[in-house]
């Protein structure tokens, strides 16, 4: 089947991306993030490091932002295992159509404080370590994402219950949420990152689930102007993928160097101490350009928020079947539930 999924893709990935291949000597890293976030900066130093380690081979990375290759995020495990792109950053929460296991790693709510966050993060990149490969792709490094707070954004009016909720249409970015929320009674729909700004000033939906630290990057503050807080969120690293057969064909000098920048890479990411001062900060700066910041939601409604994320991740398991619960039960484990 997989194989089946990768010969279609590459028909798709010729036109999208081999249109103009690289040289030998250059590497596309294609990253779906805006230039504009956090972890887009430092995937440029990573790629930075890489061409200085090399300079003497004429070896580079050439980082391509905000999906500029044409390379959909949901379609990544039938494109880079043709080798149509060099590397690419890879989510699981977006890869789910096509490996269903991926949802059951990490459900987004379901990990909360960076102590658990800490607990899990080794188990959780064995385990996309080991599924990639079944995928015919190398994991050559991670790239860690802050703990979030994650907030209600709304065009015209405060939203911070759950009551009220169920009243608007609200965007979210990942099938969990979208079950997570049907459960609670909430109209949520998944509606790209890169699309979430007409989508909110063409009202497609009212509302917008977001993370204030993040919201400038798309402009949020253009198109909505109330914003409550609803629940923290530790989320999955980010992947550097490559295909097993570039990789094994590969210089063994010049895979030295993407790995050491990559070990790099995730000690600068993997750090959490100043997430909540970054939170505060965030949302200081909204409120300059007119966002106002209502109540966070009661307690008792993130206590529901959280009774329903658990159900879920118990839901996707069992649906996805196969490695789906065993990569659960060990994340369980992990967390010491």
């Amino acid at each position: 089947m997989k194989t089946s999924l990768q010969t279609t893709a590459f028909a798709f990935a010729t036109s999208a991306v081999l249109a103009a291949p690289a040289l030998a000597d250059e590497w596309r890293l294609n990253n779906f993030l805006p230039e504009t976030r956090p972890e887009s900066a430092q995937i440029e130093k990573f790629a930075e490091d890489v061409n200085t380690a090399l300079a003497e081979k004429d070896f580079s990375i050439e980082v391509y932002h905000g999906g500029s290759l044409g390379l959909p995020n949901t379609d990544l495990l039938r494109v880079v295992p043709t080798g149509a792109v060099e590397m690419s950053l890879m989510w699981a929460n977006y890869l789910g159509r096509d490996a269903p296991a991926l949802g059951s790693v990490f459900v987004q709510g379901a990990i909360s404080t960076v102590d658990e966050l800490t607990d899990v993060l080794p188990v959780a990149q064995e385990i996309y370590e080991e599924e990639y490969s079944e995928w015919d792709v190398t994991t050559v490094g991670f790239v860690a994402i802050p703990t979030l707070s994650v907030s209600v954004f709304c065009r015209d009016e405060p939203v911070n219950t759950l009551e009220d909720l169920r009243n608007v249409k609200l965007r979210v970015w990942a099938r969990e949420q979208v079950e997570t929320f049907e459960r609670l009674g909430v109209a949520a729909q998944i509606i790209p990152q890169e699309e979430t700004y007409v989508a909110l000033r063409t009202g497609v939906v009212d509302c917008a689930l977001y993370p204030a630290l993040y919201a400038k990057t798309i402009s949020l503050q253009e198109v909505t102007g109330y914003a409550s807080f609803l629940y923290p969120m530790a989320s999955a690293p980010y992947a550097l993928g490559v295909s097993d057969a570039l990789w094994e064909s590969t210089d063994p000098e010049i895979r030295d160097a993407i790995t050491q920048a990559a070990d790099d890479l995730w000690d600068r990411t993997n750090q959490y101490d100043a997430d909540i001062e970054n939170e505060m900060a965030a949302r200081e700066s909204l409120a300059e350009e007119g966002i106002v910041w209502s109540e966070d939601f009661p307690e008792s409604d993130r206590a529901l928020f959280v009774e329903a994320v658990s159900e879920t991740w118990k839901m996707l398991a069992e649906e996805a079947g196969g490695n789906a619960l065993d990569y659960r039960e060990r994340m369980l484990t992990a967390l010491g539930r």
